[in-house]
């Protein structure tokens, strides 16, 4: 099966993704924002689906993925694919951490931590303003 992540870059004039996108999300995923804690409606949202970018719609994170981390923001253990997100590091707030971004378009999505469950022990902690969520098609729709 093709790996349709990480397609072909991305970019966008500053002026369009402002067209393009509300405030707050340009804030986020251009600008390298953060929304406050508890403040994104995916932070407790349990639909099964697909996170894509919400600049550019690649498939992000799995709902499967997805755990309560309690940290205030929606947190996955691992990507779709380990093509679909790429990481910097980031050395704001006096601190390093390790920024992740949508590959195909840079979008600011949140950061990546070592202390996440198992299988990966990693944590994805998005901002729900850099996601999209497309809601899984229940089996019985599907035949």
């Amino acid at each position: 099966m093709p790996d349709d992540t990480a397609q072909d870059k991305i970019r966008k004039p500053e002026e369009e993704w402002k067209r393009l996108l509300t405030p707050e999300q340009f804030q986020v995923t251009r600008l390298k924002g953060t929304e406050r804690a508890f403040s994104g409606k995916y932070n407790d949202c349990k639909t099964p689906g697909t996170y894509s970018c919400v600049c550019c719609g690649q498939a992000l994170f799995s709902s499967q993925a997805k755990f309560d981390s309690g940290t205030g923001w929606p947190s996955f253990y691992e990507p779709v694919a380990p093509r679909a997100v790429a990481t910097e590091t980031d050395r704001t707030l006096w601190m390093e951490r390790t920024e992740v971004l949508c590959a195909r378009c840079d979008a600011h999505l949140g950061h990546v931590f070592e202390d996440g469950p198992a299988p990966s022990g990693q944590r994805f902690c998005m901002n729900s303003a850099a996601l999209a969520l497309k809601p899984a098609v229940p089996d019985s729709e599907t035949k």
